[in-house]
This record gives structure tokens, sequence and C-alpha cells, in this order.
């Protein structure tokens, strides 16, 4: 069966496009500019109602949330070690990663998004302001994660979806005024992970920049 995968460059479609190019599949990348509205075409709006990246479509049917497409490519592709296979390294494993998605990752939503939560600039100001605060201490749990993991990589052994994660909230970071290199262990990881063959074809599909921080001129 076929595989397709709607993605976005630099969004959290980066997680699911890394294992896809890790597992060695064979898929079809679709972009989908977003500052195009793209994602809210009706023929988008057929596959994800919600209007959202990433979306893999496999043979016919397309599946949505990022922690269900990781769980979906590595049970499709259990030789490529995306997450640990049993036991408690498994479920560490998915303990983070449902950190990264359901508290870190929304973090950073009111930290880039903040109209989506509340109407008035004053408002907006003040709820990006309290975010980034948070924003920054759960990028200090993410770095205790890192200088404690289990291997080389935050699965372990093999490199997987909580690299390619703990890469895209890094670089956001950046763009919340976060050096990364402040995070040495996480930068470290980040870019050795980028250096992977497979992962440096997503990040020139993507045309990523891995550290994209600029200092505050005086």
């Amino acid at each position: 069966m076929s595989l397709k995968l709607y993605y976005a460059p630099g969004a959290c479609s980066f997680v699911p496009h890394a294992a896809l190019e890790l597992a060695g599949a064979d898929f079809e990348p679709v972009l989908v500019k977003l500052h195009k509205g793209e994602h809210q075409t009706p023929e988008f709006l057929a596959l994800n109602p919600r209007g959202q990246v990433p979306v893999l479509v496999d043979g016919d049917t397309p599946v949505t949330q990022i922690v269900a497409i990781c769980l979906h490519l590595d049970a499709r592709f259990p030789q490529a070690g995306l997450l640990p296979a049993q036991g408690m390294a498994r479920t560490r494993a998915l303990e983070t990663l449902l950190w990264m998605n359901n508290t870190v990752h929304p973090t950073f939503t009111h930290v880039f998004m903040p109209a989506k939560f509340a109407d008035e600039a004053e408002a907006q100001a003040a709820v990006k302001a309290r975010a980034l605060g948070q924003y920054r201490r759960l990028l200090g749990e993410l770095e205790a994660l890192v200088a404690a993991g289990p291997g080389p990589w935050l699965g372990g052994a093999q490199p997987g979806v909580l690299d390619a994660y703990a890469l895209t909230l890094l670089r956001w970071g950046g763009f919340a005024g976060i050096d990364p290199t402040t995070l040495p262990q996480t930068w470290a990881l980040s870019q050795a992970f980028a250096a992977l063959p497979a992962v440096a074809r997503v990040i020139e599909r993507e045309r990523l920049q891995l550290n994209v921080y600029r200092p505050t001129v005086a």
C-alpha cells in the first residue's frame, strides 16, 4: 500500500517526515503551504477536517495527530526502531513522546500564536510572556532528559521519533528568542540527528536552518 505524507516545512510534521526517511519507507511527500491557506482547502479538509498537518495517508486511509502517526509508523516499520520495542524502555519513551506532544508543543503554540488564546493586544502579550517563561523551563526539562538518556539517542541505541521531536522543539525555541546552544546536550543531540543522511534529506527537502536564534541588538 502506498504512503503519502502531507507536511509543512518546520512544523511538527518534521517528526513523521524524519521517521519515514529513517525507516527507509517508500512514500510521497506533499508540501502544504500554510501561509497560502492550503490547509483550509476543501481537498485538504477532506483528509483532516481540523485543517492541521501532518496527515499520513496509508493506502486510502488518512491518519492524523503526531502520536497516532508515530505509533502507526512504528508498527508498520518495526525494524526501524523508531520507538523502543517493549518493556519499560518503551513505556518511558511513550511517556516522553506524550509529554512533548501534550505539554511542550502546546506551550509553544501560546508563544507563537497568542491570538488563539486572547483577543486584546495587551492580553495576547501577557499570554506570550507567560508561555515563554514556561517554554524555557520545559526546554530545561528536555535538556535533563537528554543528559540522563538511556543511550546515544533519546530512545536508546537507535535514532527515532523522540529525537525528531526534540530537534523540532529546540529549533522552535530559536523563534522564541532562546539560544539553542544554551542547552548543550539537546543542541548536540539535534546536530547529530540532523547529520544522519536520512534526516539530512528531510532538512534539505524542508529547507530548514537548524539554529534560527537571532540575538537581540540593544
